[in-house]
Formats: C-alpha cells, sequence, structure tokens
C-alpha cells in the first residue's frame, strides 16, 4: 500500500539487521526500538502514539518471552506486529445496523476529505449486500456538491434525495431529517448522510454537524479523515470528537504516496475504531477496515486474506471448475483465457494484488515497472482473432497473424510471443491438473504441486537412492544430508527461510499477460 511504503521500508530493513543476531542484548533492543521511533516519526504518527507505542515494544523485547525465544529476531517482529493491531483498534469493527429500519450513516470530515466519494462507494458496497441505500445529499454550502453526489449515486447505481439545489440554498438540518423520513416511506433500509465540510475546523461547521445528528439520531457517525494530511490529523479528530462525537473512522486517500501517520494516530488517539479504508478512486475500491492485515502489509508480511477474498468475489467457483476440468483434458482455449482474464480484472489494480504478498515490498521498483495496460494489449490481441482462432491458435498462419496484428494495434512479433506464452502456460496447467510438477520457464520446477502421493513416492525413491557407502558413519552422513535438503519455511514469511516471490515470479506474470516486450 503506497501510504506506508517508506515506513513499511524502514521497519523491513530494520528487522533485516536482527536475523544475523542469534542473541539479543540490550543495546539491540534499544537500537531497535530507535530505529522503530526514527521510522514512525518520519511517518507522521503522533509523538504520544510514537512514546506508547516504542515503551511496550521495548519492554517485551526485554522480557523472558524474547530471551528464551528460538529466534530472538522473529520473536520481535512477532511483538511489533501486535503492537501495530492494538494502536491500530485491535479488532475489526462492522457497521451497527438499527434493530428498526432506516439504520441513518451521518458522514462528516473536513472539506476535500473524500466524504461525497465514500457516500458512493458505501452505498455500492451495500447495494451488493442486499441493502437498498438512500443517499441524502446535506451538503449544501460547496459549489456543486449536490450535483457531485447525483453524479456519484448514478454511478453507483443508488437512490438519492435532494431537494435542494445547494450552493448556498436550503438548510441542510430539514433536509437531513426529511431525507431519513423520505426513505422510511420508500422503504430504504439505510440512510447515507452527505454533510458539509469546510477548509478548517469552525465553530460554525461544529454547530451544524450537531444539529444534523440531534435532528436525525443517527445509528453511525463516521469521521472521514484524510490519510495524507499527517500531524494534522489528531488535532482534526480531537476537535470533531469534542463538537460531534463520532462512532469510527474512514481512511481516505490510502493510495496516495503519504507517509499514514493518520492511520496510526486516529484510532489511538480518540479510542474510535477505524471501520472502512478508501484505497482508490473507483467506487470498488473500498475495504473494510482490519487492523491484523493491516499491520501485516505494514511490515511487508503480506495480506493473503484479502486476496483470497477478492479472489472469491470476482470469481465464479462452477466456471473454474469446468476450467480446471479443461486444462486436464487439454481443451482450454483462449476464449477461456480472455473469460479468466476478464474476472481477473474485477478483483482490480494487478498491482495492488501482487503488493499483498509476502515480501512484495523488497521488489518495489519490479511492481512500479509493472504496466497493468499489457492486459489490455493482450485482450485487444484475442478480440481480433475468429472464434475458431481462438478455439484452436494450430490454424494461425503468417497471413492470420499479419491481420490480427493490424486489428489489434500491435507488431506481428507480439501476437506470435502471445500464443507462445499460451500454449506454454496451458502445457504447464495440464501437468498440474494431472498431477504432475510443472517447470515453469526461469524458475524450474515448482515443488508440492504433484498428485497428493507424489510426495510420499518421491521419499520412498529418495530412501531408496540413498548412500550404500560400507562405512557406516560415511553411509548415515550422506542419508542425513539428503533428508536436510528438503525444501523448509515458515508460514507469512515470519522467518528467514520463508519463500519469498522472486523476480522471476513477477517477470513470469508480467509476460503472460504480455509484458515480455
Amino acid at each position: 500500500m503506497a501510504t506506508f511504503g517508506t515506513l513499511s521500508d524502514r521497519l523491513t530493513e530494520t528487522f533485516r539487521n536482527l536475523r544475523t543476531k542469534g542473541k539479543l542484548s540490550p543495546a539491540d533492543v534499544d537500537g531497535t526500538v530507535r530505529e522503530i521511533r526514527r521510522a514512525l516519526l518520519d511517518a507522521d504518527v503522533a509523538l504520544t502514539v510514537v512514546k506508547d507505542f516504542t515503551a511496550k515494544v521495548r519492554e517485551r523485547a526485554l522480557g523472558d518471552e524474547v530471551n528464551r525465544a528460538l529466534n530472538p529476531a522473529q520473536q520481535v517482529v512477532q511483538i511489533v506486529n501486535e503492537e501495530l493491531i492494538a494502536i491500530l483498534g485491535g479488532e475489526q469493527r462492522r457497521l451497527r445496523f438499527a434493530k428498526n429500519p432506516p439504520t441513518v450513516i451521518m458522514l462528516a470530515g473536513l472539506q476535500g476529505s473524500g466524504k461525497t466519494t465514500f457516500a458512493g462507494k458505501l452505498a455500492r458496497q451495500l447495494e451488493k449486500d442486499g441493502h437498498t441505500p438512500l443517499l441524502v445529499a446535506a451538503d449544501l454550502q460547496r459549489p456543486n456538491a449536490v450535483n457531485q453526489l447525483q453524479v456519484v449515486a448514478e454511478r453507483a447505481g443508488a437512490a438519492i434525495y435532494a431537494p435542494e439545489p445547494g450552493n448556498g440554498v436550503g438548510d441542510p438540518v430539514q433536509v437531513s431529517r426529511a431525507g431519513v423520513e423520505y426513505a422510511r416511506q420508500k422503504q430504504h433500509d439505510i440512510v447515507i448522510i452527505d454533510t458539509a465540510g469546510r477548509l478548517g475546523v469552525d465553530a460554525e461547521l461544529m454547530k451544524q454537524a450537531a444539529d444534523i445528528r440531534t435532528a436525525t439520531n443517527p445509528d453511525e457517525v463516521l469521521f472521514v479523515i484524510d490519510a495524507m494530511i499527517g500531524q494534522d490529523a489528531v488535532n482534526t479528530a480531537k476537535a470533531f470528537q469534542d463538537g460531534v462525537d463520532f462512532t469510527g473512522v474512514v481512511l481516505s486517500k490510502l493510495d496516495g504516496d503519504a507517509r499514514g501517520g493518520a492511520a496510526l494516530s486516529v484510532a489511538s488517539v480518540t479510542g474510535r475504531p477505524i471501520i472502512f479504508a478508501s484505497t482508490g478512486e473507483n467506487l470498488e475500491d473500498l475495504e473494510p477496515f482490519h487492523p491484523d492485515r493491516m499491520a501485516s502489509r505494514i511490515l511487508d508480511l503480506g495480506d493473503i486474506l484479502t486476496l483470497i477474498e477478492q479472489a472469491q468475489q470476482a470469481f465464479d467457483e462452477e466456471e473454474a471448475r469446468q476450467v480446471a476440468e479443461k486444462f486436464a483434458t487439454d481443451q482450454f482455449t483462449l476464449e477461456d483465457f480472455l473469460a479468466q482474464m476478464q474476472q481477473l480484472k474485477k478483483m482490480g489494480s494487478m498491482k495492488k494484488m501482487l503488493g499483498m504478498l509476502p515480501g512484495m515490498g523488497q521488489m518495489k521498483q519490479q511492481l512500479d515497472d509493472f504496466d497493468e495496460r499489457e492486459i489490455d494489449r493482450t485482450e485487444a490481441i484475442i478480440r481480433s482473432m475468429t472464434p475458431a482462432e481462438r478455439r484452436n491458435t494450430k490454424v494461425l498462419n503468417g497471413s492470420r497473424r499479419a491481420r490480427i496484428a493490424r486489428g489489434s494495434g500491435v507488431t506481428v512479433t507480439d501476437v506470435n510471443q502471445l500464443v507462445t506464452r499460451f500454449e506454454q502456460a496451458a502445457k504447464m496447467m495440464k501437468t498440474v491438473a494431472r498431477g504432475g510438477t510443472p517447470n515453469i520457464p526461469g524458475m524450474g520446477p515448482v515443488p508440492g504441486m504433484g498428485r497428493p502421493g507424489a510426495s510420499a513416492k518421491r521419499g520412498k525413491q529418495a530412501k531408496k537412492g540413498g548412500s550404500r557407502s560400507g562405512n557406516p558413519a560415511k553411509r548415515a552422513a550422506e542419508n542425513a544430508g539428503i533428508a536436510t535438503a528438503q525444501p523448509t519455511g515458515s508460514g507469512f514469511g515470519l522467518g528467514a527461510g520463508a519463500a519469498q516471490p522472486s523476480e522471476a515470479d513477477l517477470a513470469e506474470i508480467q509476460k503472460l499477460f504480455g509484458g515480455g516486450r
């Protein structure tokens, strides 16, 4: 995640230096804590939060749980991970719905924090969950705020209540109250009230927001804060908490390149949980906030659970089963490949997905160089083919390939490369589907991908093929060497021996989608 890029790099480098030490001395712990403190302060985390965080880390790092650990460096990483989770709120908190609809959700925050955009994202997500949200345009001060919310509502496919034109005309308190009543009459089960913001905290803003809260009695008051505003986030959050109070926090613009101190400060300072994180400009770029997963991302341990959840939402289980059968029977075609690419695009940014893998923070440059437009070029090439050509690439002679290149705006070489890579990928997946071990170009055989019983058979073969030396000591040593040659690693990237994505891995992904030029 771009917002925590620098902080993640600093912390990862600090922990990497610890891995060379078999036992940590007090001086090692103090040096590590000092680097963590600098990294957090550079990330604009509030000073009070930094002091409390580093004090807890130091106390635990000098305790018995580290002194008695087999790997002290891993134990320190675990301590920092747990303390990060604590300052981010501890446990995930979901929206609370009213027992008797409609559930009223009021949005508050400074102007430009992203309230209107978040209103559309939240409405879109609630629509997918089977709710019928109503957006209420109560921001009547900012120029064209009502028009912007109407556009956002249309994109999100949500209903909107906007009786006033805005631009300084209308009473926002009356509009909010009437909007809740309108939702009750039209049987909308959720009301999202988009209130006005200001360029700074002032008494008028607070009074208006407090009056709207009193008039509508919302079930949730969500404070939307720009993750890029740094140290001022704490003062702004405190002012809103004192003037209006809120039940939860929404972090917007987490895809920016700011230092991200707001995310690590607001929950700890206000005692209010972060409920959502906005990670992009599209309406789909909204994630429920999981403190444990965010801490893992910051420490470059990956976020596999979120990646799995996004895949489950984007991919159709029945279609995936049919594709697996086609792999096994050698019937996988470019039409199937195109359908899989389209489902992959539903998951969002390829860079964002790859960034959720453990250890990808060490490949930041390769991720930055990853050109997502290659997927569109690959799609254009396949769409320029006839149905017969997509089903059987063997019919693609020179003239057909030249025609496809002209139709998709690429060169014949690009078409040739795509066909070659597709055939290699189909062959590899056929091997996997039949229980074999694939051999990926540039990576070699992939262990652990064969049939369930294959590893056992290999183990027997290895035993039979062990040392036959007549010297018992030499034979035992050689057989022990065979046993220790088996791949090892620890889960989730915590161990020094854990498997990390290589540059070849990323290169192969890019090549598969046409990025090998």
